[in-house]
């Protein structure tokens, strides 16, 4: 049986990396899945590297499980398509803002009152009823934002971006959450909604989980800022002969690290027993933890630390993630066969139902018109039938 929205028809208006991103989750979990594109096409198709035009590397790992169609919505033809399409439709998912969206004929209660039972998505910048409603945002922005950059700073010495779109994809999955939990209100109702995943609300709630930390409580009992995760010496430790990561978390993980490390009067310490003094201290036992990894190499301490059974793992890169030997046993990277593109690997989605498995039926449509499915047929009354 196919994934567990087999039969739920998704229009993605987004573009770039949330609204793409998490279309194609619902598209791996069986959704179908049309990309309705501009002429100029997502802007991320540009984003290299890319074997021909139009067809960016970063696209490819965010579009695939959709078809593909080209509209211009500022013509009148083509926004009564987008119409038709909406009416057999279950989800509508875009990222422009909501005032262009209104421009467009495309507002929530344009597109609702065409179809009740419409699960209508706005991933936006910032939430609508907010002084911030209109700024423009992209995952930098956000970042800097909702804290994650200051964050940095606190253990860098300087703020930084995540070397990854951290907010776009944190985003994408909220909006897949929201999604899902508004269909499951549509079949039990039959009745649709709009729903907004605003990037600043989501990365902010996000990140307070840990760092709100003393100012939960009112009045504060301390400051923001999760200690364990700001302590200075949090970070992959260096070996004799590269770095490792290592992370004791119980007091008895501490206890035996110290001692495989010959360090019986630090294992000895009273502070490790006790969660709360443990916790105060982590920045010292951090500091410890330095200390001792100099000794060995990253083979010795990895053989030495899985006998024990604390938590530690080599610090990969990219090109080791494809030689892990756990990806190859579980089926991670897929090679396949694109239309245009030739020869690619695909990543295979990371979530199982034993029931309902997710699968890769598609790879990331081209920009023609007929991206996927005959323009034709994806403007016939029953649009999204195969």
């Amino acid at each position: 049986m196919a994934g567990p929205l087999q039969g739920i028809r998704v229009l993605d208006l987004s573009t770039v990396i949330a609204g793409p991103y998490a279309a194609q989750i619902l598209g791996d979990m069986g959704a179908e899945v049309l990309k309705v594109e501009p002429p100029q096409g997502d802007i991320m198709r540009a984003a290299g590297p890319a074997r021909s035009p139009a067809m960016g590397a970063a696209f490819l790992n965010a579009n695939r499980n959709k078809d593909g169609l080209v509209l211009d919505l500022k013509q009148p033809a083509d926004r009564e398509r987008l119409l038709a399409l909406v009416r057999t439709a279950d989800v509508l998912l875009h990222n422009m803002r909501p005032a262009a969206a209104a421009r467009l004929g495309l507002g929530p209660e344009t597109l609702l009152a065409e179809n009740p039972r419409l699960v209508y998505c706005a991933i936006v910048g910032f939430g609508q009823d907010g002084p911030y409603r209109d700024w423009p945002a992209y995952d930098d922005i956000i970042q800097a934002a909702a804290g994650w950059s200051a964050l940095e700073a606190t253990v860098g010495g300087t703020p930084r971006y995540a070397p990854t779109i951290v907010a776009d994809k944190t985003t994408a999955l909220y909006a897949v959450a929201a999604i899902n939990a508004a269909l499951l209100h549509a079949a039990r109702t039959g009745q649709g909604q709009a729903v907004e995943v605003p990037m600043f609300e989501v990365m902010a709630s996000y990140l307070l989980v840990e760092h709100l930390a003393g100012r939960t409580f009112v009045p504060p009992e301390g400051p923001p800022g999760y200690a364990r995760l700001l302590s200075r010496h949090r970070r992959p430790y260096a070996t004799r002969d590269g770095h490792l990561s290592v992370m004791p978390y119980t007091a008895s993980h501490w206890q035996r690290f110290f001692e495989a490390a010959g360090r019986a009067d630090w294992a000895a310490d009273p502070r490790l027993a006790d969660d709360g003094a443990r916790s105060r201290a982590i920045d010292e036992l951090y500091g410890r933890l330095a200390a001792c990894l100099p000794a060995r190499t990253n083979g010795e301490w990895i053989a030495l630390l899985r006998a024990a059974d604390i938590p530690c793992s080599p610090v990969n890169d990219v090109d080791d993630l494809l030689a892990d030997p756990h990806l190859a046993a579980v089926g991670f990277f897929t090679p396949a066969t694109h239309p245009t593109e030739g020869e690619v690997l695909t990543v295979r989605p990371p979530v199982r139902f034993s029931r309902t498995p997710c699968a890769v039926t598609a790879l990331a449509p081209g920009l023609a018109a007929d991206g996927g499915k005959a323009q034709t047929d994806l403007l016939a009354p029953d649009c999204f039938a195969p």
